[in-house]
Parts: structure tokens; C-alpha cells; sequence
């Protein structure tokens, strides 16, 4: 049976939980070539977001948390900077040099009596409340993953209809900055 990136042997580096993040080209496939290189090598994507970040370069920016030795992660970036679109590819530590935020969507259907009792822990929780119906409403929490996931195990029981999250998103603290090869700012 053919081994995956993740196998690991007992004297090998740990596995870490790390955000990749790679500056492309907006344009068609580029998505497609990202996720095949992934795939292709057996590398899991846990979680992808991808949005245009420069209108005027046409640049996009997608976020991909995923895991690995630090081998596999040094690997996994080198593999993404031979891509054609790519301008730069960063990875950021679970840690506390970078800011991560996640954002979720939680639908809530039910009785008024369970709805209001989910609404005191969305307060809570500073949760944005998107759409109120006397049956239903939706909320959005804007957090850390553990915190949102933390948030989803106190509300589950009272309504929890539908759950949408975009994945983990990543910055840098301070004052640095990404720049491509031409010296602008990504």
C-alpha cells in the first residue's frame, strides 16, 4: 500500500498545524493546479479560502490550513512556488507571532423558549445576529477555531440547524509585510 505524505516514522519531526498561504493569479484553473498538488502528493487541505486581494494586479490570495512535519511543509511550499500563477507562498505557525480568525454562520430553528435560551450564549459568545424570524434566526461568530468550535458544543443542543465556517484565516503581527518579487506589497 503506497504511503501517504503524513506517514511517519517514529524518529521523525512532529506533525504541526500550519496556515499556507500562496498569492496567485486570478484566473481560471489556478484554484484546480493548487488543490491537484495537493492531492496529487497526499497532502490533506483541512481548510481553504480563496478571495481576489488586488484588483488592480489581479491577485488573489488563498489560505489553506493543512498539517505535516516541517519537512512536508517546506515541501508542500516549494512545490506551490513551481506553479506558474503563484507570486509568493507563506506559511504561518499556530503561534502567537500571527492573528487567526475564522468566521461561522449558525442557523437556530425552534421554539421561542430554546431560540431565546441560544441567543443568551450568542451574546456571549459576541455573536452578530444576521436574520431574526419568531421561529429562526442566524448569528455570526468571528473567532478562533477553538473558541467557534467551543461555541458550537454549548449551542448545539438548542436549535443548531445549519453550520457554514470559512476556515481559519492569517496575518502576520507587526509591521511586516508579504511583498512579491518586484518588491510590492502583496
Amino acid at each position: 500500500m503506497p504511503k501517504s505524505a503524513y506517514s511517519l516514522d517514529p524518529i521523525e519531526e512532529k506533525v504541526e498545524r500550519v496556515i499556507i498561504v500562496a498569492w496567485v493569479d486570478n484566473e481560471a484553473g489556478v484554484l484546480a493546479r493548487v488543490s491537484g498538488l495537493f492531492s496529487g502528493r497526499g497532502y490533506n487541505i483541512e481548510t481553504l479560502a480563496v478571495a481576489k486581494v488586488d484588483e488592480e494586479r489581479n491577485i488573489s490570495r488563498i489560505t489553506i490550513s493543512t498539517n505535516g512535519t516541517r519537512p512536508v511543509i517546506e515541501q508542500i511550499k516549494a512545490q506551490l512556488l513551481k506553479l506558474v500563477p503563484v507570486h509568493k507562498v507563506s506559511d504561518y505557525k499556530i503561534d502567537d507571532t500571527s492573528i487567526f480568525r475564522e468566521l461561522a454562520m449558525i442557523k437556530f430553528v425552534g421554539s421561542q423558549e430554546l431560540l431565546k435560551k441560544a441567543e443568551e450564549i450568542c451574546v456571549d459568545f459576541k455573536g452578530e445576529f444576521l436574520d431574526k424570524t419568531p421561529e429562526s434566526f442566524i448569528v455570526q461568530v468571528i473567532n478562533t477555531r477553538r473558541e467557534i468550535d467551543e461555541f458550537i458544543k454549548k449551542v448545539k443542543q438548542f436549535g443548531l440547524a445549519s453550520i457554514t465556517r470559512t476556515g481559519p484565516l492569517a496575518m502576520k503581527k507587526g509591521p511586516q509585510t508579504v511583498k512579491d518579487n518586484k518588491g510590492k506589497i502583496l
